[in-house]
């Protein structure tokens, strides 16, 4: 009796282990499973950034945590598995909007800056945070500020390594 007990037990967990583990009996990424994973971003031919070694991304996947492109090139991968994932504008920051352009008096920067076209920023938005801008034009007595993301209109190549998946 004791040994039959053990080995439906045995049978139970393998049953519910396979079926934690997804398809073929390798865990995937999905909707609700904590993943890490090492990247390398690439924007027109230059790396932009990259996860450390000692510590590979980590995100929930399904809730958003990450841009849309990157998450639907990550689902169903498993662990070790790499991957080069594409995303053009629309699928990552999108496309610029001309409607992202400030223009601000040029006495309103701080009096020791020299402007200098494609110079970041820090603007604080009216909730406290901070945002970055570039200056995208410099006039006589104004500033032209570019508020798109700094990586809109661009595309995105990440090399992907599945590291874990919870």
């Amino acid at each position: 009796m004791k040994r039959m007990f053990l080995i439906i037990c045995a049978g139970l967990v393998f049953s519910f282990s396979m079926y934690l583990e997804g398809k073929g009996g390798k865990m995937i990424v999905e909707n609700g499973r904590k993943v890490s994973f090492d990247y390398v971003l690439t924007v027109d031919g230059e790396v932009v950034d990259k996860s450390s070694p000692e510590q590979p991304f980590q995100y929930i996947h399904g809730e958003g945590q990450i841009i849309p492109g990157l998450a639907k090139g990550l689902e169903g991968m498993s662990v070790g598995e790499e991957k080069e994932i594409r995303l053009p504008p629309q699928e990552a920051y999108g496309l610029p909007d001309p409607r992202a352009f400030y223009e601000i008096s040029s006495n309103s920067l701080p009096k020791d800056l020299k402007p200098q076209i494609g110079m970041y920023l820090q603007m604080r938005t009216p909730e406290g945070r901070t945002l970055p801008v570039r200056i995208s034009e410099i006039k006589e007595d104004t500033v032209v500020l570019d508020l798109n993301h700094p990586l809109a209109g661009k595309t995105l190549i990440f090399h992907v390594k599945i590291r874990k998946i919870e």
